[in-house]
């Protein structure tokens, strides 16, 4: 049960990632402005928000490695 919970949890981080390189990259993002009812508007939003700040982490950590490098 845990182990599938998890599993899911990854899943939906990973997503959620994604979707905030997306949107970093070329701006585009879910048009969040056509859901109906504002809570799960604002749980996605929230929800955005958090892939946003694990792609953030990700850049960092990637960033420090010397398995990777910036190129231009």
């Amino acid at each position: 049960m845990f182990g599938k919970l998890f599993h899911l949890g990854v899943d939906a981080l990973i997503i959620s990632a994604f979707l905030a390189g997306i949107k970093r990259s070329t701006g585009l993002t879910p048009a969040l402005s056509q859901v109906p009812n504002k809570d799960i508007r604002q749980m996605l939003r929230t929800y955005l928000e958090f892939g946003e700040y694990a792609f953030d982490f990700a850049v960092v950590i990637f960033g420090r490695s010397s398995s990777f490098e910036r190129r231009h």
